[in-house]
């Protein structure tokens, strides 16, 4: 995501990387509800019916929404540092690699973050595709709690309370470049 971010904000004066930019903004208009019949269909056709297939499928359906936070975020990271970067001999690869990766490192906290809330949260995509109930995920395995007529309240809420420690972790490890990006953009 970032590096087709890096991408598309370099060369905007590029009607392709323009068309490009519109294209992945559209994808975010499609919910997967729309696409939900075709996609499980699709995963099951070439053999993805199972976790890893949802994974593809999380990565495929953010991708969109992280290229729209990179570029925001790559907007307002000064060109000179590139360009100074060139003239002292660095090829484009090393140009983002060793200059623009390490300016993304607080964007990249807050998409993974975005990221990783949007998989740990999702119930229809793996209820969807994956068929095995060994393999299916936190929030699918607590639906079973409820019941039509009955709901066991004691561990259904036991549940909700371990699936939010994963999340709570994860924030506050990535908490620091978060915090770090919203200084360093303010100075």
């Amino acid at each position: 995501s970032s590096l087709a971010a890096w991408a598309i904000v370099r060369n905007w004066d590029h009607w392709q990387f323009r068309v490009t930019f519109v294209y992945l903004l559209l994808a975010l208009f499609i919910p997967f509800p729309v696409v939900a019949l075709p996609q499980v269909k699709l995963m099951a056709a070439i053999g993805l019916a199972n976790p890893f297939g949802v994974a593809i499928l999380h990565i495929m359906f953010q991708l969109a929404f992280n290229v729209l936070l990179f570029s925001a975020y790559i907007r307002s990271v000064p060109g000179e540092l590139e360009e100074s970067a060139r003239m002292d001999g660095c090829t484009t690869w090393q140009v983002y690699r060793k200059i623009v990766l390490p300016l993304l490192a607080p964007m990249a906290a807050t998409v993974g973050i975005f990221a990783f809330l949007q998989s740990w949260n999702d119930f229809m995509m793996p209820q969807l595709i994956t068929a095995n109930p060994k393999y299916q995920t936190l929030p699918v395995v607590q639906y079973l709690f409820q019941d039509q007529f009955t709901t066991n309240f004691n561990v259904a809420f036991a549940s909700y309370l371990m699936a939010l420690l994963p999340t709570l972790v994860v924030f506050l490890i990535a908490q620091r470049w978060v915090v770090s990006g919203i200084m360093r953009g303010s100075i």
